[in-house]
């Protein structure tokens, strides 16, 4: 079965290197899943996955501003049933999202990336020309591309061709996308002043030669979809030879574009932690490791240089000539994010199967579930508060998907637990109503981990 396995594997990589082209990873709306959308925060962690672009949507306020939001009422996002069209940005900037960022303009976007030249952006417009019959959006766009000497930086996409035949005489050198859901809205005229059409997947599914005849008409072709980590999807996706994919999920997208083009690496520059329980051996290299002597050890902090994928497997460079394996490393978790969890086991909730992968992402699945009504330690964590993985003696699950247990109520664990931010706790916990001294109990298994906590209790 293993070597089956390992044929299958190498058949893909295989087919998926036939096709030498590459395609441009596009995150739709920054990172989606991990933080709130078309936020600075989320556009960064996009751009740190591997994303080529970040998609952001662009409304123009009562004064006259670009105000990058997807939605004219900003109720969903803010909570406060704002709209875009109806407020001035004064107004406007002053609501926040959950992550504690205030709403922005397309030139505040362009103020705080313009010194960034790999952070690259897919404008779309919203904008209904049959009720606004002027271009004003277009114009407000266009004065602040030229003006943050973006042209080279940005590409302007829309489910509208007059928007898209106002930028061809606007910005004639900045490339237009024509997003479509139908054949019916692809025609000859339009053709004329776009570079690409962005088509849904099932769109191609139904017209397998629609790929073909768009690069013999000279136009690219982006693909969006319902995008998750089906690796499915994306096998089929890649082989299709799209130039580019708008994806809820970079990280997913950018592994693919590396195992299609070969190895490559990104900057990151970022702080982040080590979050095993045991403590992690670094290597002088990702191609052919071989062991430091030096290890890192449960909420060691450090300084991830870039990132490099090596096959199925992503590693971090921390300098010269050491590297480490990407699986327990975050950006985002710390010490008072996860201390509720220390003592915390694992189990599958009643009646529901929990995947097991072998990484922390979902291109992974090994076909097996956690076993009902068995209690499963924790060895190490990933991901971010919103998106976390836990590590068990099976493989990595998902937070959301599993039972916290071994969580008594009169706990120094529950009363952390407790502190947490509403936003980012987990509510599936299994609470005890026992007595115990104190927490240290649960991390025999964990010399290093338990000497630290006493350090963190004492200081």
């Amino acid at each position: 079965m293993k070597l089956k396995k390992c044929l299958s594997w190498g058949l893909f990589l295989c087919l998926i290197f036939i096709i030498n082209c590459g395609f441009l990873v596009v995150g739709h709306r920054g990172d989606p899943t991990k933080y709130p959308e078309e936020t600075i925060q989320s556009d960064n962690s996009a751009f740190d996955s591997g994303a080529d672009y970040v998609e952001l949507d662009l409304h123009i306020s009562k004064d006259n501003i670009a105000v990058v939001s997807h939605d004219d009422d900003l109720e969903r996002m803010v909570g406060t049933n704002a709209i875009v069209s109806q407020n001035t940005f004064e107004t406007l900037s002053k609501l926040q999202y959950s992550n504690g960022e205030h709403v922005i303009s397309l030139e505040q976007l362009f103020e705080y990336y313009k010194n960034k030249p790999n952070a690259k952006f897919i404008l779309e417009t919203k904008v209904d020309h049959g009720v606004d019959k002027s271009n004003n959006l277009e114009k407000v766009i266009a004065t602040s591309i030229k003006k943050y000497h973006m042209e080279n930086r940005v590409m302007i996409h829309s489910f509208s061709a007059k928007s898209l035949y106002y930028f061809s005489q606007l910005l004639p050198n900045v490339e237009r996308i024509f997003i479509v859901g139908s054949l019916k809205r692809i025609n000859y005229d339009t053709l004329q002043y776009v570079n690409a059409v962005n088509v849904s997947s099932d769109l191609i599914k139904k017209y397998p030669n629609l790929v073909k005849w768009l690069h013999g008409s000279g136009k690219k072709i982006f693909v969006w979809a319902e995008m998750d980590e089906s690796p499915k999807l994306w096998n089929w996706l890649i082989n299709n030879n799209i130039d580019g994919v708008v994806t809820n999920f970079p990280a997913t997208g950018f592994k693919y574009k590396v195992a299609k083009e070969g190895s490559k690496q990104i900057e990151i520059n970022k702080d982040a932690t080590y979050l095993g329980f045991t403590n992690a051996k670094t290597i002088m290299n990702p191609y052919q490791p071989v062991a430091n002597k030096t290890k890192l050890s449960f909420l060691e902090s450090i300084h991830v240089v870039n990132s490099v994928q090596v096959g199925n497997q992503l590693y971090y460079q921390l300098g010269g000539n050491s590297f480490v394996k990407a699986d327990y490393i975050s950006f985002d978790l710390n010490y008072d994010n996860l201390n509720p969890y220390f003592n915390a086991q694992v189990k599958s909730p009643s009646h529901t199967k929990v995947k097991v992968y072998l990484t922390p992402d979902h291109l992974s699945y090994l076909h097996k579930h956690l076993s009902f009504n068995k209690s499963y330690k924790i060895y190490g964590f990933s991901g971010t508060s919103k998106n976390l993985w836990i590590k068990t003696n099976l493989g990595w699950v998902q937070a959301r998907e599993i039972l916290f247990t071994n969580l008594p109520i009169n706990s120094f664990a529950f009363s952390r637990y407790q502190l947490l931010d509403a936003n980012t706790r987990y509510n599936n916990i299994e609470l005890l109503s026992f007595t115990v001294l104190h927490d240290s109990y649960t991390h025999q298994f964990n010399p290093n981990l338990k000497s630290f906590l006493n350090h963190k209790a004492l200081s």
